[in-house]
């Protein structure tokens, strides 16, 4: 009876079969005891009783009540690593994600590759837009508009000369600047190196892909970049990270993190927003 509860009570831990096992260790133990009991002497009889009340019994109780406190506990120490681990694999997915995006808007499309990725962040370049001056500033609009009147075809880089000597101006100027001046740089954790390894996992990769998909008659570049739980979570409970994939997929979610999709536009959403 009691080996039943248990079994159902604990039906994926991963300890139940020790519990089991100690069960039934007991149990035979008992049989044995009982059967010193028939056969030996009264003296024999009453130091049997005496070792199944006293000992025996309290060592039962002892460790069952640790298996079991241990069996609830797994699940809360399994969610809460968990949780620890996602929130560093969100942050990984999110630059992964403002890779791509200062990626595409320099040539157009997606990439692949995290060779491709980290060779832009090393030595890549971005258009970036400065605005020099503002329009609340009555003076420096005053002088823009005489300025350009006098020199209709001046440039952008001879009005930020201008105005290095001190003269007011209102002006936008566009510049190219290397990717790693630009992204992360507030960011001293951000290592480029490992932008493309699942952390936690030993070394797996990130499944990355991208394509060109025609949207209502327009093509439209569209990347996903996956960590599955199999190896975000690897080294904790495998059955319960399986009970996790499998409730992941019977709701028709990705069962792991993921941002992007390359089934239909999404605006690179990851599955955690």
């Amino acid at each position: 009876m009691l080996r039943r509860l248990v079994g159902r009570a604990f039906p994926h831990c991963k300890i139940t079969q020790l519990i089991l096992q100690f069960i039934n260790l007991i149990h035979n133990f008992v049989k044995f005891l009982v059967k010193l009991i028939i056969i030996k002497d009264h003296d024999m009889n009453k130091a049997v009783k005496i070792t199944l009340t006293y000992i025996l019994l309290p060592i039962l109780i002892v460790v069952l009540a640790v298996i079991t406190v241990q069996s609830v506990m797994e699940p809360v120490e399994f969610n809460k690593e968990k949780a620890a681990r996602e929130k560093v694999a969100i942050q990984q997915l999110k630059d992964i994600r403002d890779l791509q995006v200062a990626y595409k808007s320099v040539n157009g499309k997606f990439v692949s590759t995290f060779d491709s990725l980290q060779t832009f962040y090393n030595t890549g370049k971005m258009k970036v837009v400065m605005k020099i001056g503002s329009m609340d500033d009555s003076l420096a609009v005053a002088n823009t508009k005489a300025l350009k009147k006098r020199k209709p075809k001046i440039t952008s880089a001879e009005m930020l000369e201008l105005s290095k000597t001190g003269q007011k101006l209102v002006f936008t100027i566009e510049s190219e600047i290397p990717v790693k001046d630009t992204l992360f740089n507030n960011r001293p954790d951000f290592n480029i190196s490992t932008i493309g390894t699942i952390p936690f996992s030993d070394g797996q990769p990130v499944e990355m892909s991208c394509i060109v998909k025609t949207v209502s008659g327009v093509q439209v570049p569209l990347f996903e970049a996956e960590m599955p739980y199999r190896a975000l979570l690897k080294g904790l409970d495998n059955q319960l990270r399986i009970n996790l994939d499998d409730e992941r997929i019977k709701t028709d979610r990705y069962p792991g993190l993921k941002v992007g999709s390359i089934t239909a536009p999404n605006n690179n959403a990851g599955n955690w927003e």
